[in-house]
């Protein structure tokens, strides 16, 4: 019969999720102003309206999926660095960032692409500070413990993340070594340099 031959219609969350994933692909691919509705409407197979229907726009669309990123990456950071020896939480922290880079790298790619200009989310910048007040709140503890000024914590911890981020965004074009002996070293250099931190730097600059 021809109704058997149509194809299955998808529920309103399997088309929203299919139409997120497609958009993260053409996103990753091409950046948020090369991507066009009509190219997303065609891969799903669906008419411009539906996409309108879901998201109102690309912009919406896009928003989503930064969004959704951006919790992945923040939630999966933060369950490395929530328990543990502190040179173990940095190793962690950093290992979690480089296996989100090698595991999920269309969802990288559209995090360190420029973001429109009309957006609310500021892409790989949003995720950053994000992961920096996180790992920030982390190291202003450890501060306290070690009768550090815990005011100066949010420098190292933006100061790590910069770190993590610039050698995941290296590692995505060279692949090797492995994520887990990158972030070894990652973390051997933090923690030497944290271990021996002078409590009162003094500026070398003249």
């Amino acid at each position: 019969m021809a109704k058997q031959n149509r194809r299955k219609r998808l529920t309103a969350a399997a088309r929203r999720a299919q139409l997120i994933e497609i958009g993260r692909a053409l996103f990753a691919k091409h950046g948020y102003e090369a991507t066009s509705v009509e190219e997303i409407a065609e891969r799903a197979k669906v008419s411009k309206p539906i996409v309108y229907e879901h998201f109102r726009g690309k912009e919406g669309l896009y928003a989503v999926v930064v969004d959704r990123e951006m919790e992945y990456v923040v939630r999966r950071i933060v369950e490395g660095i929530s328990s543990g020896p502190p040179r173990e939480r940095l190793e962690r922290a950093a290992l979690a960032f480089l296996t989100y880079a090698r595991d999920y790298p269309d969802g990288f790619a559209v995090l360190s692409r420029d973001t429109p200009l009309t957006s609310t989310r500021g892409g790989m910048s949003s995720l950053l500070n994000d992961l920096a007040e996180q790992v920030g709140d982390v190291f202003t503890e450890a501060f306290k413990q070690a009768g550090y000024d815990p005011k100066t914590a949010p420098i190292y911890a933006h100061a790590l993340i910069g770190m993590v981020a610039f050698v995941g965004q290296w590692w995505r074009e060279v692949r090797k070594p492995s994520v887990e002996v990158v972030a070894s070293h990652i973390a051997a250099l933090a923690w030497m340099g944290l271990r021996h931190l002078p409590k009162d730097p003094a500026s070398i600059a003249e």
